[in-house]
């Protein structure tokens, strides 16, 4: 029995849930979300609560029960709230400068890195070492915040590169004389 797919997903005021055509479809203040349905996974709109429960009890429908009713409580979430993702970049030289629908990084790189910004997002940088990434999907905002990361992973002897806001870089020493 899953202890997170038995909890009814609560749809807040404001919020609409509706099921057509294998696509749970959420709309809210900031924007409309969907999912598509899972076959071994039954969902049902009732008294301001989106309910998941397995459709057999295969091995399968009972390992998507919980997952999927996250996947659901994660658009309700993003059409109230939206999800931000915080990255910090260390080392010197190193910047970023959001422009338009551009991320433009300096990275130590010969040259600097344009990354278009993806349709759905917003990227701000409040000063030249932390990027925030904000949108309504889950999935793309993180996304997008792992390949910012991926051009300029953290290594453990200086720390140099980007990290999300408080993740832990594991410090190695360096050598000795």
């Amino acid at each position: 029995m899953s202890r997170i797919g038995k909890k009814p997903v609560a749809v807040p005021a404001g919020v609409t849930a509706s099921i057509d055509n294998g696509q749970l479809s959420v709309k809210g203040p900031k924007g409309t979300l969907a999912i598509k349905l899972a076959d071994d996974v039954s969902y049902a709109v009732e008294g301001g609560n989106v309910v998941v429960q397995p459709a057999n009890d295969t091995k399968r429908a009972r390992a998507f029960w919980g997952m999927q009713r996250t996947l659901v409580q994660n658009l309700v979430t993003g059409v109230t709230e939206g999800f931000t993702k915080q990255l910090q970049i260390t080392g010197v030289g190193y910047r970023a400068n959001a422009q338009g629908k551009k991320l433009k990084l300096q990275l130590g790189y010969s040259h600097d890195v344009d990354m278009e910004i993806p349709e759905g997002l917003t990227v701000a940088t409040p000063d030249q070492t932390t990027v925030n990434i904000t949108g309504i999907d889950k999935q793309l905002v993180g996304q997008f915040a792992a390949e910012v990361r991926r051009w300029r992973k953290p290594e453990p002897y200086k720390g140099k590169g980007i990290k999300y806001a408080g993740e832990f870089i594991f410090r190695k020493e360096g050598k000795k004389k």
